[in-house]
Parts: C-alpha cells; structure tokens; sequence
C-alpha cells in the first residue's frame, strides 16, 4: 500500500478537539500507509502528535469558526486550520486535506488556493471550472449513488451541470468501480419535455456531451438504485438532500418510539437489534467520510458538523482513497477543454 500525506482539520465539527484526535489516531491504526498532518492549535494538537509515529503537527492559530462568514474568514484569518491544510494541499507538503468544519469555507479556501481546473471557453479565454460538491447516497438496490451537485453552486448555467455529470461519472467509475455509470438529470418527471426551464436546457447538453447519460429522473432516484449518478444544479441538490435526510431521520424516530409504545414493541426491538444499528449506520453519515470537491487540482473533503471519531476516521481513509485512486487527474480528464 502506497504512502499517502492527508491532513486533518483538528477544529472542524462540533465536538471537542479530543473527539478529531480519537479519529484521527483510529485512521492511521486502520492504514499503516497513511501519515496525518494534524492542523490545529499548538496547544491542542502538539502533544497529540508527539505521542503518535505518524502523525505530525501544523500550528494553525486562527479559527473558524460555523457562524464566520466563510470568505471573509477565509480571507482574514490566513493561519486557520482550514487555509493553511488547503495550502499545504496546493504546496504539495501534504496530498489530500478533510475537514468537518464550515462547508462555505472549505469552499472558499479550497477554490482560493487549491484552485479548480481551468477550461478553453469558445472565446479562447481560460477560465476556472466551478468545483461540485459530491457524495453517495445507499439506495434500494444495496449500493450507492453519486449525487452533485450537493450545495456548492446554487446558481449555475447549463454547461456547469454537464461539468458536475462528466466529474460525477468519474467519482463513481474510480471510487466506486462502476464500469458504465448510468446518469440522470433531476426533473420533476423521467419524460424528455419535464422539467423547468433550466433543467430543459440542460438536457440537450446532457445527451451530447455525457456519456452514459439516460434521461431525467425524480426525486426518489437518488435512492431508487436506478441511476449510478443524479446531477442538478447546487440549489436544488441541498433540498433535495436536507429532505431525504430529514425524512431517514423521522422515520427512524418514528420507529424507536413505536417499538418503545408497548412491551411487544420492546420484544420486537431487542430481537432485531442488530438489524436496527445496521440499519441507523447505513443511513448515518460517519461511514461516508464527508462530501468530495471535485474540480480542483487536489482531494479535499469535508465531512458532517457533528463529528464522531467514525465520520473523522473514515474521513481521512475516504481522502486517502480518494489521493490512490488517483481521482483528480480522472475528473480532469472526464470533461473536454480542460486545461491542465
């Protein structure tokens, strides 16, 4: 197994920095060919890494933190954890950087100095790609989907979307082995005519320049199994996921209270138990590691506010995987135009 570099945000999430450092030391139980920068604090992170053979300090004074405004903290606290893991991302001391901090300023820090792509636009000027936010989702067929663009780009044109599809087919052929991705474009209905008036001038691009890509799909695609990619515009993609994660969540409420109603609910419980926790970990983000930026020119993940020492563990593997793989110069060379 190869020797990878991934640094790790100490201050991101919303637990204590002593919850990160538990990940972190899992993470690099879990790969003997991970080594980890730590970026943090001195104070907090110092005697962590002295304590641990591959681990190793970044002091980071600045922090920011979930209430800053993500580009005015990005641009005035340059010696946060979140800048200074992008920078060492863009240096090359370091090949890949997660963090569970503010998901605006990833963005902003990693667009600002890990910097996207640049593509030739028709009137030979270069220009940056806009970089899309990427995860999977389980769906019903045992496997994932690859959804983007997940809220990094509210307002997009079309061509965008096409970007977001051609990088979303080469996450799921790289990370997770699909051959052939199946894509689809999110509509109000599967028929080529649905849609607004966006999503309508979408398809046409879609059809010509995506391989793999079958038509409009709906809402309950992103978990039908039917689709290996769902794509649309950032706007909608954060909807069409806070719903389905607030919908996973009430249901598993709903469930737990049911079963504790009544003493053959609490029997019915402790039977299936186990298929329960399966059930709450499949759904849970933690075993995800975060959402992915694709279109810069290095891994950088982000992973969920509340922060387990699971999510941070599989964070820094995701990334990790992500730097073997070799998943930056597959995205590159999914999209035409791209300039490298």
């Amino acid at each position: 197994m190869s020797t990878v570099r991934v640094c790790v945000d100490a201050m991101g999430g919303d637990e204590p920095v002593e919850v990160v450092l538990r990940g972190i030391a899992a993470a690099l139980e879990a790969d003997e060919g991970l080594e980890i920068v730590v970026a943090g604090p001195q104070e907090q992170i110092e005697p962590f890494c002295n304590e641990h053979e591959r681990a190793e300090a970044l002091f980071a004074p600045d922090v920011i933190e979930m209430e800053d405004d993500p580009i005015a903290a990005v641009m005035k606290k340059r010696k946060s954890s979140i800048v200074l893991g992008c920078r060492a991302v863009k240096k090359g001391s370091v090949d890949g950087f997660f963090s569970a901090g503010s998901t605006g300023a990833v963005t902003a820090a990693g667009v600002a100095y890990v910097t996207p792509f640049k593509f030739q636009a028709s009137t030979g000027e270069k220009r940056p790609i806009r970089p899309c936010l990427t995860s999977t989702l389980p769906n019903r067929r045992g496997g994932l989907t690859v959804f983007c663009d997940m809220g990094a780009n509210p307002d997009v044109d079309p061509e965008d979307v096409v970007r977001f599809a051609q990088m979303g087919a080469a996450y799921a052929r790289t990370v997770l082995n699909v051959s052939a991705p199946r894509i689809g474009l999110l509509s109000n209905g599967t028929e080529e005519g649905k849609g607004s008036a966006f999503t309508k001038s979408c398809f046409p691009l879609m059809r010509e320049h995506v391989p793999g890509f079958i038509g409009n799909c709906e809402g309950n695609d992103i978990v039908s199994g039917d689709f290996d990619v769902v794509v649309t515009d950032g706007f909608a993609g954060n909807v069409a996921l806070k719903a389905t994660e607030g919908a996973a969540k009430f249901l598993m409420a709903e469930l737990k209270t049911s079963l504790k109603s009544s003493l053959r609910g609490k029997i019915a419980a402790m039977l299936i138990k186990s298929d329960l926790k399966e059930l709450k970990d499949k759904m849970s983000g933690d075993a995800k590691g975060g959402a992915i930026l694709l279109g810069l020119r290095g891994v950088v993940l982000i992973g969920h506010g509340a922060t387990s020492v699971e999510a941070v563990k599989n964070g820094a593997l995701a990334t990790a995987q992500a730097v073997r793989a070799g998943l930056v110069d597959n995205v590159a060379a999914s999209m035409d135009g791209i300039v490298r």
